[in-house]
């Protein structure tokens, strides 16, 4: 298989979607022959895609999150496992183990400041040549729409939610 630049991918904005159209990249991805690896941050729940996720022997998936989402302030355990995460990602990143590097929600763990801004921009500056990277997740900061070579910003313009809908095993979670 011919080989090819790898580019900084950025889904973003306050609309539904971002992991999701994510996911669909995976997806596409694995069935052309490549290997991908998705790391989750402030994520430790279970959801639905996580079950065919495993099925899939080239798609790797990582939590580095609790079993609940951060309410007001990030606890001790929240550093940690998002510590942990970027200490992964980083060797990943170094011995190039992945052709598509997915790190759903980072633009919370930066919001958080669980991770630093600039140990990011390290990573990124870092990767292999041939290695995509697709970050999601609201409040991106600008230098990473600098950085990115592909921006799309999710715009809600109507959800449901807002009428009192809750979220739905198999479309929200």
């Amino acid at each position: 298989m011919k080989s090819h630049k790898g580019y900084i991918q950025l889904y973003t904005g306050d609309g539904k979607g971002k992991t999701t159209a994510s996911i669909g990249l995976a997806i596409r991805a694995a069935g052309a022959g490549k290997n991908v690896f998705i790391a989750q941050f402030v994520k430790g729940m279970h959801y639905a895609e996580l079950d065919v996720l495993k099925m899939i022997p080239s798609i790797r998936l990582k939590q580095y999150g609790r079993k609940c989402f951060i309410k007001n302030e990030p606890s001790r355990e929240d550093f940690q496992a998002a510590h942990r995460g970027m200490v992964e990602i980083d060797a990943i990143v170094r011995n190039n183990e992945c052709d598509l590097l997915i790190l759903d929600e980072v633009n919370i763990a930066l919001l958080y400041q669980l991770i630093s801004l600039d140990e990011l921009i390290n990573l990124l500056k870092n990767k292999p040549i041939n290695m995509e990277i697709v970050l999601t997740g609201r409040s991106a900061p600008e230098v990473l729409y600098d950085m990115a070579d592909l921006v799309t910003e999710m715009k809600e313009i109507k959800h449901y939610y807002h009428q009192g809908v809750e979220a739905r095993k198999g479309i929200e979670y």
